[in-house]
């Protein structure tokens, strides 16, 4: 029984997700008092009204306190975890006991990360984020919400089952000479034709890279573009794969590596995202049927309700994190085969047209309102210059109220009028934009990866599942973590019954898979405490965790103390708050001259194996591994 909501201070519900159990509990609930033959109430409204009386507690709280509770426990032993983002309040609830808070807390700032990337800064207003996750459009919001519910669901997927998602890391395949092959073949033939051609209609690619499913083959940046982190590559990964899931099972990989390969497959015609299997010609129905009318009514008013199918060429709009001023860029999702896409960003230069929205892209964002003020003060609405005015007399005249709490109802009129500024440059416009890559130009990208992957596609598909082997005796499994760059390394988990791994077939690899998971939980529970080295033993395994600082030669820098995080702050990981990238700069205070890198290593090992050897394998196996991180993915 699982469910997430996104409120804001008037007790209206912005968006909500629930599983199937907790959407009939609820319509149980509210059911029960309704007379014969009426209708039960939108499930919208009896969500609303069940969760009512926790957003109103909290938004008094919040006013006259200051504060608010983060979670609380039913008597029925449901978890609920609440946190509160600017205006908008965030509420996740378990009922089955499959969650902790942790993980509440957790699922809760990805999915403030999945706004941000889907609305820019438009987020830092929960007026406009209102406008944006509750269109006055019936249909466009049921689109809207459909689509971030799917997102949602193909995260928690990806954390039950992908360790990339496990530890919040971009997991690549490890293939020196291929890797180094697709790199250069994206910055001399793809993105320098593409970007050449006159029919890209004003965009430029900056990032084009190379998905086996969720592992990364090759990633290139052009010059000008800004950096890409990694916890917005993740967040984009994510996209990926929730326009075309991996099919492909585990226990697939025999039957794929003798699937015959067409003798030409070079411009297919693109196609949109099945989220189902499709029906065989065998399991066609009849032609000739008896159907009831309104049956055949009602199916066609759902069809008829149902979201269009998406343009296959039509981009994505994102928004990426930047040291600048965050600016949509447009995704375009090529699948080449199934499980293996190539994806390109570019930025479409019409978002520019104007000197002044130019401006605001090279400002650093802790200064952004001010330099959108200072910059478009004289270009907007009445309401921006009201709300300003009202702000600087409050602030600094002689009769004003001076810098205190009363201040706080201007502040935020301002922020709203500027947020509003933003939307109406950079996100409204380019939502109504018919600007894209063209078709030909989308295909043409196609064939060319296609050719030049064309001998080596059963490889990678084969190789996503055998990525690394272990050669330790005793060591049964390991994750190794690059926080500099936010890229991991880590042998497959093969847990069905027909596919034999590193670590046997069935339930005995899903009993691993259970450890290594509840050790990744573990060492993420005491960092946030403070522990950069965790060692335990769990009846016959030993688990082992060490996080450490290099300079870049490879030196190891003398450890830290680890500053303890506090219990409402946001989970260790990248996808919530990037907490190794405020851990590195905490670290590199005190080594302003050297480049600091951070790692590391999870390691489980047979219980039987004494503890020296145990610490010398991790040694050894984190130098053996220092060295493929030094491909130039990123």
């Amino acid at each position: 029984m699982k469910c997430l909501l996104l409120a804001n201070e008037s007790a209206e519900v912005l968006f909500y997700w629930t599983d199937t159990e907790f959407e009939q509990r609820v319509q149980e609930q509210y059911g029960v008092s309704q007379e014969e033959g009426e209708r039960l109430p939108a499930f919208e409204d009896s969500i609303n009204t069940l969760f009512a009386p926790i957003i109103i507690s909290c938004s008094t709280m919040v006013d006259r306190l200051g504060d608010n509770y983060t979670s609380f426990s039913t008597e029925n032993n449901h978890i609920y975890v609440l946190h509160q983002f600017e205006e908008c309040l965030y509420i996740a609830v378990n009922g089955d006991g499959d969650e902790t808070e942790e993980d509440l807390k957790r699922k809760i700032f990805v999915m403030k990360k999945l706004t941000e990337i889907m609305f820019g800064m438009v987020t830092f207003s929960g007026a406009l984020l209102r406008k944006e996750l509750r269109p006055q459009d019936t249909e466009q919001r049921n689109r809207l919400w459909k689509k971030l519910r799917s997102l949602l669901e193909t995260y928690s997927r990806l954390r039950e089952n992908d360790q990339s998602f496990l530890v919040e890391a971009v997991e690549r395949l490890i293939h020196p000479t291929l890797c180094e092959q697709c790199i250069e073949f994206l910055e001399r033939r793809l993105v320098q034709q593409i970007n050449s051609n006159m029919d890209r209609m004003g965009e430029e690619v900056l990032h084009a890279f190379i998905l086996v499913h969720t592992k990364l083959l090759a990633f290139y940046s052009s010059r000008n573009a800004s950096n890409l982190y990694s916890s917005d590559l993740l967040a984009l990964i994510i996209l990926v794969q929730d326009l075309y899931p991996s099919k492909i099972n585990l226990d697939e990989t025999s039957e794929l590596e003798s699937s015959s390969v067409p003798e030409v497959f070079y411009t297919p015609e693109p196609s949109p995202p099945e989220r189902e299997s499709v029906r065989q010609r065998g399991d066609s129905p009849p032609v000739f049927q008896f159907v009831d009318p309104d049956v055949q009514m009602a199916e066609d008013s759902l069809q008829t309700l149902e979201a269009p199918t998406p343009d296959p060429s039509a981009p994505s709009r994102v928004f990426l994190e930047s040291k600048e001023c965050p600016m949509p860029h447009s995704m375009y999702c090529l699948p080449l085969w199934p499980g293996i896409t190539l994806v390109l960003l570019t930025k479409v230069f019409f978002y520019y047209k104007t000197s002044k929205a130019k401006t605001i892209c090279t400002v650093s964002m802790s200064y952004l309102f001010i330099y959108l003020f200072i910059y478009l003060k004289s270009t907007f609405t009445s309401q921006l210059q009201n709300a300003w005015t009202d702000f600087k007399n409050k602030a600094f005249s002689r009769s004003g109220s001076g810098f205190t709490r009363d201040l706080l109802p201007s502040c935020r009129n301002m922020k709203t009028q500027l947020c509003g500024v933003y939307r109406q440059f950079f996100a409204a416009e380019c939502m109504g934009s018919s600007q894209r890559l063209a078709p030909h130009l989308q295909e043409r990208a196609l064939s060319m990866v296609q050719e030049k992957l064309m001998d080596w596609k059963d490889f990678l598909l084969v190789k996503s599942k055998r990525n690394i082997t272990m050669e330790f005796p005793g060591l049964i499994h390991f994750i190794y973590v690059d926080r500099s760059n936010g890229q991991m390394i880590a042998p497959s988990l093969n847990v069905t019954d027909r596919t034999v791994s590193e670590l046997g077939k069935g339930p005995l690899a899903d009993f691993i898979k259970k450890k290594v998971w509840s050790l990744v939980a573990t060492a993420q529970r005491y960092l946030q405490k403070g522990y950069a080295t965790v060692t335990l033993r769990d009846g016959d395994y030993f688990y082992c965790y060490f996080l450490w600082f290099e300079n870049e030669t490879g030196y190891k820098l003398e450890v830290i103390d680890i500053p303890s995080s506090p219990d409402d702050g946001a989970p260790v990981g990248m996808l919530t708050c990037d907490y190794y990238r405020k851990l590195l700069r905490y670290y590199s205070k005190k080594h302003q001259n050297e480049v600091v890198k951070c790692y590391e290593l999870f390691t489980v090992h047979l219980g039987v194996i004494p503890n020296e050897y145990i610490l010398q394998h991790c040694s050894q196996l984190a130098r053996k591994l220092w060295e493929p991180t030094r491909i130039p993915l990123l």
